[in-house]
């Protein structure tokens, strides 16, 4: 999937989705022309010779830290079962688009998906594929954020794009405090001093540890997806040095 649109600033991605951000104006479920617009993005991206992994949230369809259950673990896993059909979603909607798809779940469930194998997911870029990890880590206790950080270390993709609802990061809450001061340019370890809630701290010590830049931007507008892989200054990065 190649075209002269210019070329790629990074070369490979993992771009996190949320299961909030597929919801759009929704408060549950999957708003399809939403989830329509962010895939054309995607595609234009993949058109531009980028090589993309996504992982997807399923805060759309179920919170586990809010869920009335006892059991923390079995919450978590119903969480897994929520990224999968996301998963699809986006995987159903990017085929229709004409792109090249294959899903990965960190649970296996052969009749809907292939197990996350990293040989094999590598060899889904090299033939232009994209790649949608579902299930998380596939273990408890670990938030999306936190696959999104692992699947990026595994890959070794060149940054991780995480889709929000904001436009970047900032000092303190944009929504409470109208004082909130955005920055363009941010460290890890500045990230982690100031305890800025990025990620969760599991994710960012591997992205840290491992010196995976984060590019953290506004979905609402979908192109910025290809436009951080192209290089343009959207929302806040966060890197080693500035």
């Amino acid at each position: 999937m190649m075209s002269d649109v210019g070329t790629p600033k990074y070369k490979r991605i993992l771009l996190k989705l949320s299961g909030e951000a597929l919801a759009g104006d929704r408060e549950m479920g999957l708003d399809m022309p939403t989830v329509e617009n962010i895939c054309r993005s995607i595609k234009k991206t993949a058109e531009a010779g980028a090589e993309i992994g996504i992982v997807v949230g399923g805060g759309n369809f179920w919170r586990g830290r809010s869920a009335n259950s006892a059991d923390r673990a079995r919450a978590d896993h119903i969480g897994m079962l929520a990224t999968t059909m996301n998963a699809l979603a986006v995987a159903d909607v990017l085929e229709g688009l004409g792109c090249t798809v294959r899903v990965q779940t960190a649970i296996t469930m052969q009749q809907v998906a292939e197990p996350f194998i990293l040989g094999k997911a590598l060899r889904h870029f090299e033939k232009g594929r994209i790649v949608i990890f579902g299930c998380g880590t596939g273990n408890p206790f670990f938030s999306t954020d936190s696959a999104a950080a692992l699947r990026a270390a595994e890959l070794k993709a060149d940054v991780i794009l995480k889709a929000t609802m904001v436009d970047g990061i900032y000092d303190k809450d944009p929504k409470k405090f109208p004082d909130a001061v955005k920055y363009d340019v941010i460290t890890h370890h500045e990230v982690l001093v100031k305890r800025l809630q990025v990620m969760d701290s599991a994710a960012a010590a591997i992205c840290t540890e491992n010196n995976i830049p984060i590019i953290v931007f506004d979905l609402s507008r979908p192109d910025n997806i290809y436009d951080a892989v192209m290089g343009e200054s959207v929302g806040t990065l966060v890197t080693k040095h500035k």
